[in-house]
């Protein structure tokens, strides 16, 4: 049985003022999320799918309908971008431990907390080294770090492998799937790539073409852990054709 709800979404809407009326981004959206959840929106461009991100992560007021948090309390919210965003003067440990320097935490404890990050996410070796001396891949995986090293009820994540050349998007999955089974976080991703939200979700909801409405919920029952061999599956085949037939 699930643990009840941490975040609801009803009726959402979004539209943004323009001299045409308005640009309809997002309309009458509904869904829940419960903890531990991997859920993907997936859709094309324009679709709303950061429109929405941005709304669950405070940065955005909607036009119509709620957003509701467990107990009425806005969540601690992680949020990973297409680009890592990294401070290019600040090393790898610096980067992932300046949430917890903004906190205000003790320098010896925030190394320690930031060391953790960056054995999760496979940085060993690297905590010195500068953003430019990073892959894109490895910069993401800062990113992720930083994103998780305050304990997020809730990480948000905008397309963050979009940019990255195909054999290492497809090796990030891996690495985010294995840092999800590990922390259990409460994830939301948005996505265009059937192949990434099936690898990596346990619900996908597809988006229309704006206006953004869910067109349809595909629960991915494919076994975790999961690794590359499950793309080639017969099932995962046929919920790749069920996803695309929505989106066409």
């Amino acid at each position: 049985m699930k643990n009840p709800p941490i975040l609801t979404v009803k009726n959402l809407s979004v539209v943004f003022p323009d001299s045409n009326g308005g640009l309809h981004a997002l309309e009458n959206i509904s869904f829940e999320v419960c903890p531990r959840d991997f859920i993907c929106f997936l859709g094309p461009s324009g679709s709303g799918k950061t429109t929405l991100l941005r709304i669950l992560a405070g940065l955005l007021k909607p036009t119509s309908g709620q957003v509701d948090f467990i107990h009425n309390q806005q969540p601690k919210i992680g949020m990973v971008f297409q680009q890592a965003h990294l401070m290019p003067w600040r090393s790898v440990m610096d980067n992932i431990k300046l949430p917890l320097e903004l906190e205000g935490m003790d320098e010896s404890q925030a190394r320690i907390k930031a060391q953790e990050m960056v054995e999760l996410v496979g940085l060993n070796g690297f905590e010195d080294s500068w953003p430019r001396e990073l892959s894109g891949g490895m910069a993401q995986r800062v990113g992720i770090a930083r994103a998780l090293i305050h304990d997020p009820d809730l990480l948000l994540l905008d397309e963050p492998f979009a940019s990255l050349d195909a054999i290492t998007r497809e090796r990030m999955w891996v690495e985010l799937s294995r840092i999800w089974q590990v922390k259990q976080k409460t994830i939301i991703m948005v996505t265009h790539s059937i192949n990434e939200s099936l690898f990596l979700a346990d619900d996908v909801l597809v988006l229309t073409q704006r206006p953004g409405q869910i067109k349809l919920e595909v629960k991915v029952d494919l076994p975790r852990p999961r690794n590359d061999d499950i793309r080639y599956t017969p099932h995962f085949g046929k919920l790749a054709r069920k996803l695309r037939g929505a989106i066409e």
